[in-house]
């Protein structure tokens, strides 16, 4: 049992089952203690009696506190989850996740139909000046008259 490697679990906890959250618990619990357990052999006497004294009064607190919580109702138990914010994984969990990619795509299609209004005013601005002058047909054919109309008058 030297070998033995203490890793957390890797993914969300929101996304597993009840049940299949506190089955990981405890085997991550069973894990730590059986580290810890291997750990204390090589103690003096007197701290590995105050660290038996710790886990003692630890249990008793973690029974005093599952104690507690199974004698709760249920509708209260959901009522302060939703009182501060732990819904777990509803719709809303996902919604809220999936709400700032919209928010960015929104944003991006309204950047693209704002330059496309300004390409559009600015080609309307040149056909305007175009068509309110009065000019010779062969200046339109000049390479730089597109240039002179962008040009500000004095």
């Amino acid at each position: 049992m030297n070998n033995l490697t203490i890793s957390p679990p890797t993914a969300a906890p929101f996304s597993r089952q009840p049940a299949a959250l506190d089955a990981l618990q405890a085997r991550f619990a069973l894990r730590v203690a059986a580290r810890l357990t291997e750990r204390s052999q090589g103690l003096e006497a007197d701290v590995g009696e105050r660290l038996r004294f710790a886990r003692e009064k630890a249990l008793e607190q973690a029974r005093a506190s599952r104690a507690a919580s199974a004698s709760r109702p249920v509708g209260a138990t959901a009522a302060g989850a939703l009182l501060l914010g732990r819904t777990g994984s509803g719709w809303w969990m996902k919604l809220a996740s999936v709400l700032p990619a919209l928010a960015l795509v929104a944003g991006l299609l309204l950047i693209q139909q704002s330059q496309t209004d300004e390409q559009v005013s600015a080609a309307a601005e040149i056909d305007a000046a175009l068509l309110a002058d009065d000019l010779p047909p062969i200046a339109y054919s000049d390479a730089g008259f597109a240039e002179f109309l962008k040009t500000p008058r004095e």
